[in-house]
């Protein structure tokens, strides 16, 4: 009786196998909405926009929620911030809406400004409307570029991987207003 329930564990973990297989080499080549990737399916999907991050005025997109323990520091560290940040086509405020992206960025570095950013890309147009990217790393503000890993997504970015550039665009240093363009480079 053992031999055959060995034999039945065999042939069931072999057929398993030969699913599993088959959903590994054809599965990641469509999208869960049915759209069609590149037509080289190892490609990265490049993705383009602009990220609105307003603090002032009576409606911002970004608030503070915890302060500096230090008022004096000049990197504001151990600032926490929230933001629900407009992510449009183009860098004027009025151009075609894109997304949202939702999260926070925290103050993390008593050198210079630097944040732990951790965000949702929420996606509310074009082919990928209803799908979100998760982004979370550091985000050093005066540097000319800066680079953040994709490391998720829902959607057509489930199993995301890939990476996220950003590069201030305009800031205003009254305000703290600031424009902040993307390429995000993801695999999905």
């Amino acid at each position: 009786m053992a031999k055959g329930a060995v034999i039945i564990l065999l042939v069931l973990s072999m057929a398993l196998a030969a699913v599993s297989e088959a959903h590994v080499q054809h599965g990641p080549r469509r999208l869960s909405r049915g759209h069609r990737r590149a037509a080289d399916p190892d490609a990265p999907t490049h993705l383009h926009f602009y990220f609105h991050d307003t603090v002032s005025g009576k409606s911002p997109s970004a608030v503070k929620v915890a302060a500096p323990a230090n008022s004096t520091s000049q990197t504001f560290f151990g600032m926490v911030s929230v933001m629900d940040d407009p992510l449009t086509e183009g860098p004027e405020p009025g151009s075609a809406a894109v997304g949202r992206a939702q999260g926070m960025y925290i103050s993390t570095d008593q050198v210079q400004p630097g944040f732990l950013q951790t965000m949702n890309l929420v996606l509310t147009s074009g082919p990928y409307n209803g799908s979100s990217l998760t982004v979370i790393g550091r985000n050093c503000i005066l540097a000319d570029l800066r680079e953040m890993p994709v490391v998720g997504g829902t959607g057509a970015f489930r199993f995301a991987r890939g990476y996220a550039e950003a590069r201030t665009h305009r800031f205003n240093l009254k305000t703290g207003d600031a424009i902040v363009k993307y390429d995000v480079y993801v695999m999905h």
